[in-house]
């Protein structure tokens, strides 16, 4: 199972990261459509999307412009957009409104029901996370393969239950430790408790991304205190690629 990090950053790109979008590239499965999301047309490998947002904060929703030109020009059968309904109308009434984006491309906009089937017999499901405005958590079990995808969360010791055992965890870590008080007043997770969750749900690998954008750097939240944690932890970065 292969899955692409189109975009690793937070809040806004800079000339290192673009914000949140991730994929399957052979199931068409994609969460997220950050300022990254124009990648996803190198990567088609399917007629049908489904695609997956935790909440509708403009650094996860953007992109949903700039899918136009693909669907209007035959390179995909069907789009299907889930995501909580409050969040799915925000963005048909303001994102894609005459006034900012007149032309509304051909999603099929689905509220998230408890569970969705995803290609290759896999099975997703949601847990609500704290964040201001409400955002989601994701996970999808296949036979023999699991995958979580938590992002913009405070208090990750919360969703413990819910990511436990799976093979890949991908995890905000939007500051390092010593920006914890930023962490806790903006809604997002800094790196020790994402590394502490990881070695408690006794997961195989644990990636971080959601980085803050002004920071450029090579080690942005202190990868070295995550792995002293949980030594399986590696820091994402745009259009890397991991099998899991």
């Amino acid at each position: 199972m292969r899955i692409v990090l189109l975009g690793t950053g937070g809040y806004h790109p800079n000339q290192r990261r673009h914000t949140a979008c991730l994929m399957l590239p052979e199931l068409g499965v994609i969460f997220d459509a950050g300022t990254s999301f124009f990648r996803v047309q190198q990567f088609l490998q399917t007629r049908d999307l489904q695609i997956f947002l935790t909440h509708a904060h403009l650094d996860h929703i953007v992109g949903l412009s700039f899918f136009l030109v693909p669907m209007l020009t035959d390179q995909v059968d069907s789009v299907k957009l889930y995501g909580e309904a409050s969040k799915l109308a925000a963005i048909q009434t303001h994102l894609f409104c005459d006034e900012i984006f007149p032309l509304l491309p051909d999603y099929d906009f689905t509220p998230l029901p408890e569970t969705v089937s995803v290609p290759e017999q896999g099975i997703l499901k949601h847990i609500p996370l704290e964040h201001p405005g409400g955002s989601v958590g994701y996970r999808i079990d296949w036979p023999g393969h699991s995958l979580a995808y938590i992002t913009d969360t405070a208090n990750p010791e919360q969703h413990l239950e819910f990511v436990k055992g799976v093979d890949l965890l991908i995890h905000e870590c939007y500051f390092p430790d010593d920006m914890a008080e930023w962490a806790d007043k903006t809604g997002h997770s800094h790196t020790t408790p994402v590394a502490e969750l990881a070695r408690a749900a006794n997961v195989r690998k644990l990636v971080l991304t959601h980085i803050d954008p002004q920071k450029t750097g090579d080690d942005p939240i202190g990868i070295k205190v995550a792995q002293q944690i949980f030594p399986n932890t590696i820091l994402g970065e745009d259009l890397m690629e991991l099998e899991f």
